[in-house]
């Protein structure tokens, strides 16, 4: 399991990341689960949109550039909304709250380890 660094802030981000790079594990993404424990993520490649149709928790989503960088957060996304950043190439999903909890910030770059 890969680890998400924050290099702007010198912290770790996220301590168990799962990544969803293909197309069955992008569309499929957390639907399924009961909960994302705290420490964990998910990193969905290639993705500026997601939806939260039924889901049973919420998440924070974090829209990441090319360049890994922080484009948008969407912070606390219940079950049955949407969020998008055009700008977006890559978007992180962690529990609903994590991201201030752990100094996520636009401008923020993110690095997988």
């Amino acid at each position: 399991m890969k680890r998400l660094w924050n290099a702007t802030k010198n912290a770790v981000a996220v301590e168990e990341l799962e990544v969803a790079d293909g197309p069955l594990s992008r569309m499929k993404g957390l639907l399924g689960r009961a909960e994302l424990p705290g420490g964990r993520g998910l990193l969905i490649t290639k993705c500026n949109s997601i939806h939260m149709f039924f889901m049973k928790f919420a998440i924070d989503a974090v829209f990441l550039g090319r360049d890994m960088h922080v484009v948008k957060i969407a912070a606390n996304l219940k079950p049955w909304q949407v969020a998008s950043c055009s700008a977006a190439r890559h978007t992180l999903e962690i529990p609903s709250g994590a991201a201030a909890e752990v100094g996520i910030a636009p401008g923020d770059e993110l690095k997988c380890t």
